[in-house]
């Protein structure tokens, strides 16, 4: 058991739910990018000539082009952007890692032909780029920076990834996310949102909404569908203390 976190523990018992569909998030929820993401914002930050800390304190979760709009107009494009998050994983793939359990997660899905797919605040050259790295295999059904006019937290990202996996506003979704401005979007959006303690405080996830909490996807079991509902299991969910 690895440390706990304030305000709570990684004790809880074991719970079984039932979805019609799922939404990853993808940095912080499938792949653990932020070391490489942190070199990617100090090396912008010095190139214009601003502190990095400022740039971080805000950028996780949230696009690349809503955090340039902010800082840096001139720059906030798709063109630019696409260019230099293409780049992220090639130059600091090696500081990037799979994160516990989402590989299986996402492998069992596709299996039992559960409707999923991920929905991120990246660019499409930055998901294809970590999906490359890290081998991953493609989801079937994507989200992107791109496809949607305003970012997280605004819920937009995840009705339109519940619409392009086929189901509509009734259906129970469960979302997958680490990042306090994904779960507000998630909770939003209508869902159900699992919130991972992968990259921020357990009292940031907490507080935006999250209705479970895990340490990380090493948390969360695929089971089975039955009925066109897919059969979870969550362990070692956080407790209050």
């Amino acid at each position: 058991m690895g440390p706990q976190p304030k305000g709570g523990s990684f004790t809880g018992s074991t719970e079984t739910l039932e979805f019609d569909g799922f939404l990853f998030d993808m940095d912080g929820t499938i792949v653990d990018s932020t070391p490489a993401v942190i070199k990617h914002w100090e090396e912008f930050g010095k190139e214009i000539g601003m502190d990095p800390q400022v740039i971080l304190a805000t950028s996780h979760g949230r696009r690349s082009i809503d955090t340039l709009r902010e800082i840096d107009p001139s720059r906030a494009n798709w063109e630019y952007i696409s260019e230099i998050e293409g780049a992220l994983p090639r130059k600091y793939g090696s500081s990037a890692r799979v994160l516990p359990g989402s590989r299986e997660a996402i492998d069992a899905l596709t299996s039992l032909s559960s409707p999923w797919a991920i929905v991120t605040s990246g660019t499409t050259a930055l998901m294809a780029g970590w999906l490359d790295v890290m081998r991953l295999p493609p989801p079937p059904v994507k989200v992107v920076a791109e496809d949607v006019e305003v970012g997280k937290p605004d819920p937009a990202c995840y009705r339109l990834g519940r619409d392009r996996i086929g189901l509509g506003v009734g259906a129970e979704i469960l979302v997958l996310e680490d990042a306090p401005a994904g779960v507000r979007a998630g909770k939003a959006a209508g869902c159900k949102v699992l919130g991972l303690a992968t990259t921020h405080s357990v009292e940031s996830v907490r507080d935006a909404g999250a209705d479970w909490i895990l340490r990380d996807l090493g948390s969360f079991k695929v089971l089975a569908k039955d009925n066109g509902r897919t059969k979870v299991e969550i362990t070692d969910i956080l407790v209050r203390e």
